[in-house]
């Protein structure tokens, strides 16, 4: 079983984030950037495919500059066979990415393509949508756990009070959440590994994207805390406060 896994490199969810000059961008010094998690559960979904099916191929295939390299080679230590890096600027245009993506994608025959349910940086949760429909492929979002039949996936979606079951002809592609792929911690002899293991690059086939950031700016500053008072005195001003002050009452 063949599975590709279209994977992005965003900063590390704990790492400080300064803006840069211009106001535009993040300033990258001191920054660790790292796969983004919700595509770590995609890679590991793609490794237990091809370990339940007893053969096939991993592909890691992600687009950016060339510093996206080490986010493959990060996926290859995982147990990745081989990774694609499809060389371009990638800015907030979900739509050009999926152009570039789908470009790549379309001559491939694995009948699986992932993706992370949404990036950790930007949050946008319609890349692998866009692809899919692009490619003409069925797509399934939000999957937390899925099972391979004949010519079908069966994915489950955790829901508000329950779980749903759909079924997706194959070839598919599926966006996955947190759920049951717990990414697995890359080996010593994985990490070893993954230096060897081939990592091709070429140009993206891109265009000009139609949306573009005009202004970062930081979060307003939190305003201090106020003490009302000690004990079951201080409740009649603190529901005050809360009703008329606050507003959640």
């Amino acid at each position: 079983m063949d599975v590709i896994v279209c994977v992005k490199r965003v900063p590390d969810t704990e790492t400080r984030i300064r803006i840069g000059e211009g106001g535009t961008s993040i300033d990258p010094a001191g920054v660790k950037f790292i796969i983004s998690p919700y595509d770590e559960f995609a890679i590991e979904a793609a490794l237990r495919t091809k370990e339940g099916a007893g053969a096939g191929e991993v592909t890691l295939i992600s687009f950016g500059d060339a510093s996206a390299q080490e986010t493959l080679r990060a996926g290859l230590a995982m147990g990745a066979d081989r990774g694609v890096l499809l060389a371009g600027e990638a800015g907030m245009d979900g739509l050009a990415t999926a152009k570039a993506l789908a470009a790549e994608l379309e001559g491939a025959d694995a009948p699986l393509v992932l993706f992370g349910v949404k990036a950790a940086d930007d949050d946008q949760q319609q890349v692998g949508t866009m692809v899919a429909t692009l490619l003409g492929r069925p797509c399934a979002t939000g999957v937390s756990s899925f099972q391979m039949g004949d010519g079908k996936v069966t994915c489950q979606r955790e829901v508000e009070g329950g779980l749903e079951v759909l079924e997706v002809d194959l070839p598919a592609v599926l966006t996955i959440t947190k759920g049951e792929f717990e990414p697995r911690y890359a080996s010593l002899k994985g990490i070893m590994a993954a230096k060897k293991k081939p990592l091709e690059q070429k140009d993206a086939a891109t265009e000009a994207g139609r949306i573009s950031v005009t202004k970062l700016t930081y979060p307003p500053e939190r305003a201090a805390g106020k003490i009302v008072g000690e004990g079951a005195d201080a409740v009649p001003e603190l529901v005050r406060l809360l009703r008329e002050e606050a507003h959640a009452l």
